[in-house]
């Protein structure tokens, strides 16, 4: 076992909120994405883990940023990620650009608006959707409608976790803008339930979401490979669904997660939105 891994919080890509390398990706093309999930999650476990020290946290993430480009073999993790993305003719920019990511969430813990939000967003959560579309060799076309769904997964799960994270990490990713508009305190984050201007942040938040997710919305019928295609119409649908409840719930006393039995009638409204983009190209599907 590696250092960083050593900081594993246990978590694997069936833990995740939305859909890695399923089986509708083709068989061929797993590997490749499962290597990358492996990767990321341990420079994320090692960034979140509450027991290690901020210094030994940058170390140990670039000892995996070494070990990615070749100038290392201290991680066993970027070894094995390096030696895939050779194999497959791929480059280490998306790999690299999430390390940033995990550095800035280990010495920036505010974020002063949505511009600052996002721009964490371009080397947290874009990258991810860039490689996937990289390993099916679906060229940059796509990158700008990739960019803002993948964007739009990472402020759910900001919203989501934003008392989980201030209260083991005093992490804040809700703007400081935004929170000072509605009069909200960062120690609201550590309440039982949302003070009303909490909720008034988070609703404002979930709602410039959504304009993400419009903007996305065109992504799946922009996907040459049909397997992928079909998998980010479902992850397009959970994100939907996960935003809309956000518009609502309050995430520090309610369940904003999907569960099991929730899942069938999602997955049965993406296949149709699928079908119908395939069946009527260039329409639009509700």
């Amino acid at each position: 076992m590696s250092e960083a891994a050593a900081l594993s919080s246990g978590k694997g890509h069936k833990d995740e909120n939305f859909p890695v390398a399923s089986i509708i990706i083709a068989r061929q093309h797993r590997p490749a994405i499962l290597a990358f999930y492996n990767f990321v999650r341990v420079a994320d476990d090692v960034s979140d883990s509450e027991t290690a020290a901020p210094d030994e946290k940058l170390r140990l993430l670039e000892d995996m940023r070494l070990s990615l480009m070749g100038a290392s073999e201290a991680s066993s993790e970027g070894v094995a990620l390096r030696n895939v993305l050779m194999e497959r003719g791929l480059v280490t920019d998306h790999a690299a650009d999430l390390l940033e990511a995990f550095r800035r969430d280990v010495v920036k813990l505010r974020y002063a608006d949505w511009g600052e939000l996002i721009d964490y967003c371009r080397y947290s959560a874009m990258p991810v959707g860039r490689y996937v579309l990289d390993v099916h060799e679906e060229g940059q076309g796509a990158w700008p409608l990739n960019d803002a769904l993948c964007a739009a997964l990472q402020v759910i799960n900001h919203l989501q976790d934003c008392g989980k994270d201030y209260r083991k990490l005093n992490r804040v990713y809700l703007p400081q803008d935004v929170m000072a508009k509605h009069g909200a305190q960062v120690e609201d984050l550590a309440g039982e339930t949302s003070t009303p201007a909490l909720k008034a942040v988070i609703t404002e938040l979930a709602a410039r979401n959504a304009e993400l997710l419009n903007q996305s919305a065109a992504f799946a019928a922009h996907i040459r490979d049909k397997r992928l295609s079909l998998e980010v119409a479902i992850i397009q649908r959970l994100a939907e669904d996960l935003n809309t409840r956000l518009l609502t719930c309050d995430p520090l006393c309610d369940r904003v997660h999907h569960q099991k039995a929730e899942l069938p009638g999602l997955l049965l409204s993406a296949f149709g939105r699928f079908l119908a983009t395939c069946l009527f190209p260039g329409r639009k599907v509700a």
